[in-house]
C-alpha cells in the first residue's frame, strides 16, 4: 500500500470516528459535540505527528539498501 493510500485511509477513519460521535451522543448538543470534535481532531493529527509522518532531515532510502558503504 502506498503513502498516499494510507493518508486518505486515515483522514477516511478520522471522518467515520467525528460522524460517528456526532450522530451516537451529541446530536443536540452544538457546543459540546464541538469541544468533542476538536479533541478528535487533535488526537488524530497526534497519532500522524508521532507514527506516521516520514522523518524529516533524513532523505528517502531505495528498498534493500542499509546506507552502508
Amino acid at each position: 500500500m502506498g503513502r498516499r493510500a494510507a493518508v486518505v485511509l486515515y483522514v477516511l477513519a478520522l471522518i467515520a470516528v467525528v460522524v460517528g460521535a456526532d450522530i451516537l451522543f451529541f446530536r443536540h448538543h452544538f457546543w459540546e459535540r464541538l469541544i468533542v470534535n476538536v479533541g478528535i481532531v487533535l488526537v488524530f493529527v497526534a497519532v500522524y505527528f508521532r507514527f506516521l509522518k516520514p522523518p524529516s532531515g533524513q532523505p528517502p532510502q531505495a528498498p534493500g539498501r542499509t546506507g552502508t558503504s
